[in-house]
């Protein structure tokens, strides 16, 4: 967790530095108007940096594991940084059009516009013609993301449907991209923002891609069928053994990997329950949770495809020579019977 934290923190850190270097505090002048347009810029940029390591993280790159404590860790921090994006671009947004409206309420005195020195040219803008289009992106595309973030939050909307609509978190972020690159401004683009911003939105650019084309984890894939079924009713717990068809790079105990049995339904973590014996065999023991995993039951059958993408976790057990006491409780257990398997046969060995 404090990991995570450093991480979320010098993002902030790096970005607001870089925003300093181009709005240094001799330079703000007195007043909020006078403040505006840079905060404008500063929760935009803060806003689609958060969005662009969030997409970058969705995307699955497993090289970041190590460095971050395993997937699971990932989802955490894309969660902060989905959230911390979302807020910050309303406030982007509120700073943009609220002043301007107290000001027509006679609510607040907005000063004259105070004119370029003279002789001084205005830097070159490339986009000039496409400000209008990329403002009302902007705006529908917020609409559209505090609408699915709300959806994402809300824990009684199904998964299936929850699945289906953050699919389309990596296309509003492609249309806030475009709205950076149109709106920010030349001076941003020429100082040393502006090569970090086009690398951070080239990036995440590429997650989304990956996503939007459902490439995402597709190397990690394995395909295989349901070898065995066995439900114990008495806790609610569905068993499934699969029988991989393809290559698997095989796993340690405590490792998980995204299992689709529907791929209209899409894949769903699970612990993988067994060690591995390179013989092509996993085990999910699944525990009925949700509106998903409780119609499993009904719809699993012996032979059905299935694909395995993974193995992913960072789930450590080596002790460094010092004694061990695992505890466990319900379905929590899962990644303990495949530890156990593991000493079970190195005992045998």
């Amino acid at each position: 967790m404090r990991r995570l934290r450093t991480i979320f923190i010098l993002l902030v850190a790096a970005l607001s530095v870089l925003w300093l270097s181009q709005n240094p505090p001799g330079a703000w002048g007195e007043g909020f108007w006078v403040m505006r347009k840079p905060l404008i810029y500063y929760t935009g940029i803060l806003a689609l940096g958060m969005m662009s390591l969030g997409v970058i993280l969705a995307a699955r790159p497993a090289r970041f594991e190590g460095a971050l404590g395993g997937l699971d860790k990932f989802y955490r921090l894309h969660k902060w940084l989905g959230l911390g994006g979302v807020a910050l671009a309303l406030t982007h947004w509120l700073l943009k059009i609220v002043p301007p409206w107290m000001a027509a309420q006679g609510w607040t005195v907005r000063p004259p516009r105070v004119p370029a020195p003279a002789g001084q040219a205005a830097l070159y803008d490339p986009f000039q013609a496409w400000h209008g289009v990329a403002k009302s992106l902007g705006e529908w595309g917020l609409y559209a993301l505090l609408l699915l973030a709300a959806l994402a939050l809300y824990k009684r909307f199904p998964y299936r449907h929850f699945f289906r609509t953050h699919r389309l978190m990596p296309a509003l972020y492609l249309v806030f991209v475009f709205h950076a690159v149109v709106l920010m401004a030349p001076a941003y683009w020429r100082g040393p923002i502006g090569p970090v911003m086009a690398v951070v939105m080239a990036a995440g650019g590429a997650g989304a891609l990956l996503s939007l084309l459902g490439l995402i984890g597709r190397p990690r894939q394995a395909a295989g069928r349901i070898a065995r079924l066995e439900r114990f009713a008495d806790n609610a717990v569905m068993q499934v053994d699969v029988q991989l068809e393809t290559r698997w790079p095989g796993h340690k105990a405590g490792q998980f990997a995204f299992v689709a049995f529907d791929r209209a339904e899409g894949a769903h973590p699970f612990t993988i329950s067994s060690a591995w014996r390179d013989d092509g065999l996993l085990r999910f023991s699944i525990k009925g949770l949700g509106d998903y995993t409780r119609s499993l039951p009904a719809r699993l059958r012996v032979g059905d495809g299935v694909t395995v993408e993974g193995p992913y976790g960072r789930f450590d057990f080596r002790a460094n020579g010092r004694p061990q006491i695992l505890v466990a409780g319900g379905i929590g257990i899962t990644p303990f019977l495949a530890r156990l398997q593991d000493m079970a046969a190195a005992r045998s060995d």
